[in-house]
């Protein structure tokens, strides 16, 4: 029987799922909701590691069909990666069933035996045994990876310097969509890295909210000369960030605050929106966003060689486009580049030199302002900067954090800064009373 004799649309790319992949999905459907996830790892185990003892015979059949096919080992592996999440996606809503993960990815470390007890399946053993061992240097096999990562991560906040940046993923949920999923995710793994995404924002901005209010407590007590007397009444929170407290402080009155003028980043950005976004020129547009980035930039590193490089940075983009009227389209695609040029270029060279001189000279706190800035005046583009940074995230994730403290640093203070402007955290209160 041909594997690919007949097909339904899958939910990965444009590839199509065969009735035999099909019954392997079904089967590990039902088996997830009546096994417990012991139960289900010797299963998964038997099935595609060890390869053989399997007691449902349509499953071996099926699985051994697609063996058959010659192209087998060019797509295998989301058959894998799939019937690895219809499991994980049904864990992750039992927290006693977390850890499971972890244990379900780890059999892919495991060597198998090299006893082939049927004889009649020698070949399609040895060939699931090739091909399962090749899963571990594919993408998805690295996402699972993370993925564990992930489900671990956020609960520490010591900085644990002598370990690789990629055990952090999970506090930074704006980095899941890039680091987790790929355009072919089947839909299993979809739903289980939003759903993560969410739960993991909820609780940065919980864990803000809660340092924030037990600060400015404790601050009103000691003004007022009552610490001693009643601070043993304060629940103590700590700092939930990696940043020192002062950083902390001052990103979160930066991004919640007001400036000089008595104006927040996005009274900045609504007014420069409404002056300079209708009926003009795109040229004349260019010119204008440029001025609105440089006043968040320092003059003195401005003038140094950056603000000449930003400039050119906009009248390379689309000038053919100059004299035409500013358009949705050319909003979204100039700002697009502009994180290409201040971040990084993930189809290039991945070059980001720039970024990492904004953040030594300006510090992370200004430079996640000037990204800022531009999420605020085109919200559509927050997509291509969560890429960028996710390039950069995988780029270095097997480097130690301690080698690393620049990207740390920034990648803490937009977590602050993207809570605050995009999710559900207002402190503006509770600094006003601080």
């Amino acid at each position: 029987m041909n594997v690919q004799s007949s097909y339904s649309q899958s939910d990965y790319g444009a590839r199509l799922v065969s009735p035999q992949e099909q019954v392997l999905y079904d089967h590990w459907l039902g088996c997830v909701n009546s096994e417990q996830p012991d139960a289900l790892i010797a299963r998964f185990n038997k099935l595609f590691i060890d390869g053989t003892g399997y007691s449902d015979r349509e499953v071996v059949s099926s699985l051994d069909t697609i063996l058959l096919d010659k192209h087998a080992d060019m797509y295998f592996h989301h058959v894998l990666n799939r019937c690895c999440h219809i499991l994980i996606n049904r864990w992750q809503k039992h927290r006693d069933y977390q850890s499971a993960v972890a244990d379900l990815v780890a059999l892919f470390e495991y060597t198998p035996s090299h006893a082939v007890r049927e004889v009649s399946r020698a070949r399609s053993v040895r060939r699931l045994r090739d091909i399962v061992s090749q899963f571990k240097k594919t993408e998805q096999y690295i996402m699972l990876k993370r993925l564990v990562q992930a489900m671990d991560g956020y609960s520490e906040p010591g900085l644990r310097s002598r370990l690789p940046l990629g055990t952090l993923i999970g506090r930074y949920p704006y980095l899941y969509e890039h680091c987790l999923l790929t355009d072919e995710s089947p839909k299993e793994q979809k739903t289980h890295v939003r759903r993560m995404r969410y739960q993991v924002q909820k609780k940065v901005e919980l864990d803000l909210s809660q340092y924030v209010n037990y600060r400015v407590r404790r601050s009103r007590l000691k003004r007022e000369g009552l610490l001693g007397q009643q601070g043993q009444w304060l629940r103590p929170s700590t700092n939930p960030t990696l940043l020192s407290d002062r950083e902390l402080v001052d990103s979160l009155q930066q991004f919640s605050g007001k400036d000089a003028n008595g104006r927040t980043y996005k009274d900045l950005a609504l007014r420069f929106r409404s002056q300079c976004c209708e009926s003009v020129t795109f040229k004349s547009f260019k010119d204008d966003f440029y001025e609105y980035l440089v006043s968040g930039v320092d003059p003195a590193y401005g003038r140094q060689h950056f603000n000449d490089a930003l400039y050119q940075n906009l009248k390379d983009i689309y000038p053919e486009n100059d004299n035409q009227r500013l358009n949705d389209f050319l909003l979204v695609r100039t700002c697009s580049n502009l994180f290409n040029f201040l971040v990084v270029d993930p189809a290039g060279s991945h070059s980001h030199f720039v970024f990492i001189d904004l953040i030594n000279n300006l510090g992370a706190t200004l430079t996640t302002g000037l990204l800022l800035r531009i999420l605020l005046l085109c919200s559509k583009v927050k997509p291509y900067l969560e890429r960028r940074l996710s390039t950069l995230f995988n780029h270095y994730e097997l480097a130690k954090q301690d080698s690393v403290g620049w990207l740390v640093k920034i990648l803490e203070t937009l977590n602050l800064a993207l809570s605050l402007t995009f999710g559900h955290l207002d402190i503006s209160h509770a600094l006003a009373r601080g």
